[in-house]
């Protein structure tokens, strides 16, 4: 019996980023096509089969380490785009200020997805759900620049609508209006989480 279940809706791919240089500040740039290899997103400042250790993994790492890198992509959702604009009493929220490589729309509670969660695309590119991708200041900062009244009220108004991060399971290429496939993993609660 397969481990994953294929849902019965599909996502849409609304827009591709890349940034090739974390100097060149936090915003992506819109591309027409990105290029997945095992180690990440051809020509982004986050690909890398390793990373460093940082704020996210202080409960493990000391900072500065050489750890898997299960942050390659950063994806989020179209629809959650616009909650947190509405949200934060604003036009429009554009996924380059939240250094998205992805958007995708018609997955509903996108950033509630399962860790292990798959999307697959038609060139057979898979990529695996690492966990949600909490607001941080940064995001904030930049927002700011654009929307200066509500940059103290991002961190808390974007909380669960992030998106997610992501890593490469298979390579493949990624285009706008790629019709996305989701698989999710079995779905439990540990008992002794708390």
């Amino acid at each position: 019996m397969p481990h994953l279940t294929k849902l019965k809706f599909t996502g849409k791919i609304e827009g591709l980023f890349l940034r090739p240089s974390r100097e060149e500040g936090f915003e992506k740039a819109p591309t027409g096509v990105i290029r997945l290899g095992l180690d990440g997103p051809e020509g982004d400042c986050h690909t890398g089969l390793t990373r460093k250790s940082d704020s996210r993994t202080t409960a493990l790492y000391q900072r500065w380490l050489d750890i898997r890198n299960v942050r390659q992509l950063t994806l989020l959702s179209r629809e959650e785009l616009q909650e947190i604009a509405d949200a934060l009493g604003v036009m429009s929220v554009e996924p380059s200020w939240l250094g998205a490589n992805f958007v995708l729309s018609g997955v509903p509670d996108f950033t509630m997805l399962p860790p292990s969660t798959r999307l697959q695309f038609p060139s057979g590119a898979t990529i695996v759900v690492d966990m949600e991708n909490y607001p941080c200041s940064q995001i904030a900062e930049v927002i700011g620049r654009h929307h200066p009244e509500v940059e103290r009220l991002v961190v808390k108004r974007a909380m669960h609508k992030r998106g997610v991060t992501a890593w490469v399971e298979r390579e493949g290429d990624v285009k706008i209006g790629d019709e996305v496939a989701l698989f999710i993993p079995p779905q439990r609660i540990y008992p002794h989480s708390t």
